[in-house]
C-alpha cells in the first residue's frame, strides 16, 4: 500500500535553468502552498503504518479530528493542525471545492483542448505552464495512488482556485481525504499509507524525539531538474502552443489579482474574449438546450426559436451533471433536497438507467 509518487516533492527550479517554467515555477515558490509542495523530511514506514493501522476519527470540543497512535503516544490530525505544518495560512471556514462552471471557463480560458464537459480531464491537453501547475499538486496535495493524468472536479478546482485566487482550504481538502481514507482497505486489510510526508511533519512537531528505526526509511519521490526536462519534451509532443505562449491571467500574471464575484472565471472589464456565451454554446451542442445545474450554479435558456435570451425558464430539459449524464426533468424533491448533500467535490446526477449516482 504503498506509492513514491504519492505526496512527492516538487522541483521549482529555483535558479530558472528552463526558461519555459520560469514564471510558473517563479509563482509556485512564492505562493502559499510553496512550502506543503517543497518540505522535505525523512518518512519511516512502520511509524505511518502504526498510525494509519490505529487510526479513527473522533470529535474533540465539537470538532473532527483524525487521532492515531506512535509507539504508544497520541497523534492528532486536524484541518488546524495540517494549517500550522503545511504554513498555508488557511482560513477554515472556506470551501475546498470550486464550482464545476466556473472550472470549466477557466479551462477554456486555459486553452484546454480535451473535452471540458467530461467528467475527468487529461492535463495532456493543456499549455505547459498550466499542465505543470496541475501536475504539481496532483503529485504532492493530492489523494491520488496512480493514474496521474486523468483528474476530476477536485483537483481541476484546486487548480482554479489557485489561478482566480479564490478562497480554498487545501487543509480541510487534504484531511477530508484522510478521513476517507480510513474507510478503505486493501491488501490484507491494509490502508493505503497516504500523506506520509505529511504526517511526519505532524509527528515531528508533536513528538520530536520520536524513536526511528533508519533503516525503515520509506522512499518518497523528488522531482529534479532532469524531470522538468522530461516533462517539457512529453508535452511538446502532446499539445503544440502558440509562438510566443498566451500571457497567463488572474493570479498567475497579477499577484494582486481579486478573483472575481458571482463564481465567475473572469472580470466584466477583462480584455480576454468573451468565453461564456461559447462555453454555453458547447453545453447546448452536446446536451441540448438545457437548463443546467451544477453545484447550485445555473443558467437559463429558452427552447424558443427566438435567441438566447438568458432571462427565460421555459425550457423543458433535464439538468445536466459533472459527468454530462441527464438529469430527468421535473420535480426531483431526493436531487434538490438539502437533507443529504453529497460531499464537497462531488454533486448528485442520474446515468443512462435513470439510477441516482454521486
Amino acid at each position: 500500500m504503498l506509492e513514491p509518487r504519492h505526496n512527492m516533492v516538487a522541483y521549482l527550479d529555483p535558479q530558472e535553468k528552463i526558461v519555459e517554467f520560469k514564471e510558473i515555477t517563479r509563482w509556485l515558490r512564492e505562493s502559499w502552498i510553496s512550502e506543503a509542495i517543497t518540505h522535505q523530511t525523512s518518512v519511516y514506514k512502520m511509524l505511518i503504518k502504526e498510525l494509519w493501522d490505529s487510526a479513527s476519527v473522533v470529535e474533540i470540543d465539537g470538532k473532527e479530528i483524525i487521532r492515531g497512535q506512535v509507539n504508544q503516544l497520541s497523534v492528532d490530525v486536524s484541518a488546524e493542525v495540517l494549517n500550522t505544518v503545511l504554513q498555508v495560512s488557511d482560513d477554515i471556514k472556506d470551501p475546498y471545492s470550486v464550482l464545476i462552471m466556473c472550472q470549466r471557463g477557466c479551462l477554456l480560458r486555459m486553452k484546454c483542448v480535451d473535452d471540458i464537459l467530461g467528467g475527468e480531464i487529461n492535463k495532456a491537453w493543456l499549455p505547459l505552464r498550466y499542465k505543470f501547475l496541475l501536475h504539481v499538486p496532483i503529485q504532492c496535495l493530492s489523494n491520488r495512488r496512480g493514474g496521474y493524468d486523468m483528474v476530476g472536479n477536485d483537483l481541476v478546482g484546486l487548480m482554479v482556485a489557485l489561478v482566480l485566487n479564490k478562497p480554498f482550504s487545501i487543509t480541510k481538502y487534504i484531511f477530508a481525504n484522510m478521513k476517507e481514507n480510513l474507510g478503505r482497505t486493501g491488501v490484507c486489510g491494509n490502508k493505503f499509507l497516504m500523506y506520509p510526508r505529511f504526517l511526519h511533519m505532524i509527528m515531528n512537531l508533536q513528538h520530536p524525539n520520536l524513536p526511528k528505526a533508519h533503516n525503515d526509511v520509506l522512499k518518497i519521490d523528488v522531482m529534479i531538474e532532469h524531470s522538468l526536462k522530461i516533462f517539457k519534451g512529453v508535452a511538446a509532443k502532446r499539445y503544440t502552443e502558440c509562438t510566443p505562449p498566451w500571457k497567463m491571467f488572474g493570479a498567475l500574471g497579477n499577484k494582486n489579482y481579486i478573483a472575481p464575484s458571482n463564481d465567475k472565471w473572469r472580470h466584466v472589464n477583462s480584455q480576454f474574449d468573451d468565453d461564456e456565451p461559447r462555453l454555453k454554446k458547447m453545453i447546448d451542442d452536446k446536451f441540448g438546450r438545457k437548463k443546467l445545474k451544477i453545484f447550485g450554479d445555473s443558467y437559463d435558456e429558452s427552447d424558443n426559436d427566438g435567441g438566447d435570451d438568458e432571462s427565460g425558464d421555459s425550457g423543458d430539459g433535464g439538468n445536466v451533471g459533472a459527468n454530462g449524464a441527464s438529469i430527468p426533468s421535473g420535480d426531483n424533491d431526493e436531487y434538490d433536497s438539502d437533507n443529504n448533500p453529497p460531499e464537497p467535490g462531488y454533486e448528485h446526477y442520474f446515468n443512462d438507467r435513470g439510477v441516482r449516482q454521486v
